[in-house]
């Protein structure tokens, strides 16, 4: 199976798209801007969706489900929300086809027209505080924490598998709060939650800070977010919680009975991560030679190729690892034996190669007479023979091994493409030679952010959560800055 993939450093775009076709994980769709997500693609955004899932519960969280259409007059209601998702919707006008009377085919019947039209869902706020005006009269109901997996459409020009589709994936969890603060500490949680998942599931590191005002999510007060660095030195936004203030709750009349009896407006956030992940984690640690998975989150972990002559030799493969899969599975690994006559060992190899399994065992006749078995990794594509007795540690520690190793590889990188710049002029220089984060000074004024990215490129891709007051001087302008942010081109 040759995978001819273009080389990063060749055309790192190129590269990517067809690592995500040719490794099996998604392809276009006959709508325009539409991905089909296969099998084994969708399999890593099931257990990116378990993992999260659990951690959202173990805060608390329930899920529930919300509709897909949300009545124009719903979007309305948020001034700011609206004008940041009008130019994205997709509007339903009509509920009714009939055939056309020149019998041309199906067309919108004139007649279906519906009284209000409905957006397919870009985002739930609206809807959900519709409803919540309706879960929440009393303090006692409250924290309400609820979390829903669905699907959105966001219309987009451009578009790239997984990194930025019509229609995606996600969850988006909307929890309401008797007091402000409780609501700035449930957007900061949820950060933190995206932040452990990022590196303990994905092995990728990230950056944890806030948005300028205008790179903030439309009707957010504060909007927290995790960013990461590929492997071209562009950032991804891997993850955003937003504190919503009262906005909503005021836009949409939900207010609640205090324990003192007056009557008060609830605190909201939102917040969500999509399939976007899967791309984050395809151009965070994968290579000329396909994906690179790490894995907690590989579809399968251990993959064994029998290496044979004739369906005896086959026959006395399969009785000596059944034992072994048996064993391995049992304590959670998942495995595949890829006993199929249809490929050759070596096509196998470059398949599951491809595909990022991150252990391969490799088993024949001389194995068996040995009792040893070739066991390969995938992310430093180092083999050697072990005995059979010794296989399952020898699994359990390069799992955990691979998990961390590709973790630290990703860490390094990104620590070594963080660059601190104080003049403009080094700023473009850094950011057209190296690339990465950019930690330099600016004003604080949306004219200075909108100046630098116009000239650019580049953004402002988060205030850093730890980064401490370093009083200084904007590298644009020259005016106080209290405190270094950093810069990017992005996703």
């Amino acid at each position: 199976m040759g995978k001819n993939l273009t080389e990063r450093a060749e055309d790192y775009s190129k590269w990517y798209n067809e690592l995500v076709v040719k490794a099996d994980l998604a392809e276009n769709s006959g709508v325009r801007g539409c991905m089909v997500i296969k099998p084994y693609g969708y399999a890593i955004w099931e257990k990116m969706q378990a993992a999260l899932d659990a951690m959202f519960k173990e805060t608390g969280h329930e899920n529930a489900y919300f509709p897909l259409f949300i009545p124009k007059s719903f979007l309305s209601r948020e001034a700011s929300h609206v004008e940041g998702f009008a130019k994205e919707c997709a509007v339903v006008t009509h509920y009714r086809l009939k055939n056309a009377e020149d019998g041309s085919g199906l067309i919108v019947d004139p007649e279906a027209k519906l009284e209000e039209e409905l957006i397919v869902r870009p985002t739930s706020e609206t809807i959900i505080w519709d409803t919540y005006r309706r879960w929440i009269q009393s303090y006692r109901d409250l924290p309400l924490l609820i979390n829903q997996w669905a699907n959105v459409v966001r219309w987009e020009m451009r578009t790239r598998l997984f990194l930025r589709t019509t229609e995606f994936l996600w969850q988006e969890g909307h929890t309401a709060h008797a007091t402000e603060d409780e609501a700035v500490k449930e957007a900061e949680l949820i950060m933190n939650v995206y932040a452990e998942f990022a590196e303990n599931y994905m092995a990728m590191p990230v950056i944890k800070g806030t948005k300028t005002e205008s790179e903030r999510f439309a009707g957010a007060i504060e909007t927290y977010c995790i960013e990461a660095l590929m492997q071209d030195g562009k950032a991804l936004q891997a993850g955003t919680s937003h504190f919503l203030g009262q906005n909503f709750a005021k836009a949409f009349d939900v207010k609640f009975a205090t324990k003192e009896g007056t009557q008060e407006y609830v605190w909201a956030t939102s917040w969500g991560v999509s399939t976007r992940l899967v791309g984050a984690l395809i151009m965070t640690h994968s290579d000329d030679n396909g994906l690179v998975l790490p894995p907690k989150l590989a579809p399968i972990q251990v993959v064994i190729v029998p290496i044979y002559k004739g369906p005896e030799q086959l026959e006395a493969i399969g009785e000596k690892v059944n034992p072994l899969i048996k064993e391995l599975r049992a304590k959670g690994i998942s495995v595949k034996y890829d006993d199929r006559d249809t490929h050759k060992p070596g096509f196998k190899f470059n398949e599951y190669e491809l595909k990022g399994v991150p252990v391969r065992l490799a088993i024949g006749q001389r194995d068996l007479d040995d009792g040893t078995l070739e066991v390969a990794r995938r992310d430093t594509m180092e083999k050697e023979t072990i005995p059979m007795t010794a296989v399952v540690e020898k699994i359990e520690f390069l799992l955990e091994d691979i998990q961390k190793h590709i973790y630290e590889k990703a860490a390094t990188f990104r620590d070594s493409h963080i660059t601190a710049v104080d003049s403009y002029a080094e700023f473009k220089e850094v950011l057209e030679n190296k690339g990465g984060f950019i930690s330099a000074h600016w004003d604080g004024t949306t004219a200075t952010e909108d100046r630098i990215k116009e000239e650019t490129k580049a953004t402002i891709r988060c205030i850093p959560i730890d980064s401490k007051n370093e009083p200084g001087t904007c590298m644009l302008t020259g005016k106080p800055s209290l405190r270094r942010v950093l810069f990017a081109k992005a996703y």
